[in-house]
């Protein structure tokens, strides 16, 4: 029989030691138990080789005001929209500092900084607002600086994730713009970069700059001209973020084509919205889609997001092409 005495501290320690022991299987188990967000079941995508987020994301152009101009009409449901995104999973949160101009970066760090562990936000530069219904071209590297510096700044972020050069612009050599970019990369201002608004051809020229890992062009149901741009995407491992994910039309019916007519037909089936279809379609048509839908209103974020548990099967994604 062992007759050694426990000092009190011995029998505290102990104790405590103990008590982790059980308490650690608990809490395993109780996350384990835990449903995954919505967001998570769209799948994951890794950006640039080491970023991975839901192929859910969310676009927050439009929690702006009308026409992308301005402070949004309810800036408190614009802030609950963001925070419910985060809620639902979402990982990734697309914006620019043209939106509003400078308005949607505002909101998202009024909302969600400190920003949860994996949160991904990604901005733009490279279009200015003169107004309401004007989208200028700047690519001049001096103004892509002050962008990047501005977009830090007011995200409140010392360094950003993914920065994409937004459009071309024709009076400045591409190489120039995206030169630039490269070089606030290498200064520690930005993780990765992306581009919008690109061919084929202007693609393989930013790349031979620097890395690229994203492309970030117009794709939907109705508009596919950038179906060239996803085939290098997906062979290439880079990701591609379909902006207007949902061609325009009403909430029931989409751009006229046969496409659309089919997507209609195939929500019936379902039982769900035709743009909850459209965002399913893109996420079963390429493993390296990331679509961005964007509202702002919390019951239409919660019906996009809920998409991503729309399962279409094989003969299904045949038929719309």
């Amino acid at each position: 029989m062992d007759t050694q005495r426990w000092t009190r501290r011995q029998v505290l320690v102990g104790g405590v030691i103990g008590m982790a022991g059980l308490v650690a299987p608990r809490e395993a188990a109780r996350a384990q138990s835990r449903p995954a967000p919505p967001a998570a079941a769209a799948g994951t995508l890794k950006i640039g080789g080491d970023l991975t987020v839901n192929r859910m994301g969310f676009g927050a152009m439009r929690i702006t005001g009308s026409g992308i101009w301005g402070e949004p009409k309810d800036a408190a449901e614009a802030r609950r929209v963001l925070r419910r995104a985060v809620e639902l999973g979402v990982d990734f949160v697309d914006t620019a500092d043209a939106y509003g101009p400078q308005v949607s970066e505002r909101l998202i760090a009024e909302a969600l900084h400190p920003y949860p562990q994996g949160l991904v936000i990604a901005t733009k530069g490279g279009l200015v607002r003169p107004g309401p219904s004007s989208w200028v071209p700047d690519g001049r590297p001096q103004h892509l600086r002050e962008a990047c510096e501005a977009s830090l700044k007011r995200l409140q972020l010392a360094r950003i994730d993914l920065y994409q050069f937004h459009h071309i612009d024709p009076k400045v050599p591409l190489e120039d713009s995206i030169g630039e970019l490269a070089r606030l990369q290498k200064e520690g201002k930005i993780r990765h970069l992306g581009v919008s608004n690109f061919t084929v051809e202007e693609l393989a020229r930013a790349r031979r700059v620097t890395p690229i890992v994203s492309v970030q062009n117009r794709y939907n149901i109705a508009d596919r001209t950038s179906a060239d741009v996803l085939a290098v995407c997906e062979r290439e491992g880079l990701a591609f973020i379909p902006w207007a994910p949902i061609a325009r039309g009403s909430p029931d019916i989409l751009e006229s084509s046969a496409a659309s007519k089919a997507l209609e037909a195939l929500a019936k089936a379902h039982g769900v919205s035709v743009f909850q279809a459209a965002i399913a379609w893109l996420l079963a048509k390429s493993p390296a889609m990331l679509p961005i839908p964007g509202t702002s209103s919390v019951a239409h974020l919660e019906e996009d997001v809920a998409a991503a548990r729309i399962r279409l099967s094989a003969s299904e994604l045949a038929a719309l092409g």
